[in-house]
């Protein structure tokens, strides 16, 4: 009982520091008020704040999934290792654009991600983890799904702004926010390199599935659902490219492709693990 509270320890305190710095973020930069500064950039203490929440949350992480006997994985860890990814690029984004007003948004789900594997602490084994291009394949999907989900935040906040711009009911909250430009900017940038690890991903689980895996490729839900979201997000850059998409289109176009990435492999674990009680 004792290893399992010490074993659980770094994901409970990682999320609690992402929910004090995500309500401290809520309440500095969203919340209506006289005193509130809406267009102070991120201070240092917040900075190393952030760092320390990353740094517990990848050391609970490492030693819940690479124990002695092997590599353990789950539909929990999977979301606290994307939500680990996508607070550290929110992080070093940061020192080239504002990005404190996207902080009351992102800290929060973090927190919630990193809480899961306490929830739900079922893993099970990853066969062949121990292979070269097993690792280079799960870290191509990892920084993938990363970019991708931030890519789907990035969506949400601009439909929002958007939406408040037309209305002209900016609040507090919507201030706080880049400009629209730069956030349409920065979600291309990170759909386009997440489309590339996605495509690597994709490209090696189909080539070299059973080097992989130890099996042939199959087609299941997971293998469609995955196929489905690269053929997204491959027309959508391709939209983007050659007939300049934009707005409304490009949100709901990555919010789709967001939505069947979840499912290929997060919507199956969570099915099979928590639902069927299968590891």
């Amino acid at each position: 009982m004792v290893d399992i509270v010490i074993q659980l320890l770094p994901h409970i305190l990682a999320a609690l520091l992402y929910g004090a710095l995500g309500f401290h973020f809520w309440n500095t930069r969203w919340r209506e008020g006289e005193n509130q500064c809406v267009a102070c950039p991120m201070q240092t203490w917040e900075r190393i704040g952030i760092a320390a929440a990353l740094f517990i949350h990848a050391a609970g992480l490492y030693d819940a999934l690479f124990a002695e006997v092997g590599m353990r994985f789950s539909f929990s860890f999977a979301l606290s290792l994307m939500m680990w990814l996508a607070v550290l690029i929110y992080w070093l984004e940061s020192f080239m654009a504002r990005m404190e007003g996207m902080q009351p948004m992102v800290l929060p789900l973090a927190a919630l991600c990193t809480a899961l594997p306490v929830i739900f602490p079922n893993v099970h084994l990853v066969a062949h983890a121990s292979a070269t291009g097993f690792k280079l394949h799960f870290l191509a999907a990892m920084l993938a799904y990363s970019l991708l989900t931030l890519s789907a935040l990035h969506a949400i906040f601009m439909g929002f702004t958007e939406n408040a711009l037309h209305k002209r009911s900016l609040k507090r909250s919507l201030n706080s926010l880049p400009p629209l430009l730069t956030m349409e900017k920065l979600l291309f940038r990170m759909l386009l390199i997440g489309f590339i690890l996605l495509t690597l991903t994709v490209g090696s689980g189909v080539l070299f599935s059973e080097a992989l895996f130890g099996k042939p490729l199959t087609v299941d839900h997971k293998t469609l659902f995955a196929f489905a979201s690269w053929g997204i997000f491959a027309t959508l850059l391709v939209g983007r490219h050659a007939w300049g998409w934009r707005g409304k289109r490009a949100l709901r176009w990555t919010l789709a492709g967001f939505a069947l990435l979840i499912l290929a492999y997060v919507g199956s674990r969570f099915v099979a693990e928590v639902i069927l009680g299968r590891v």
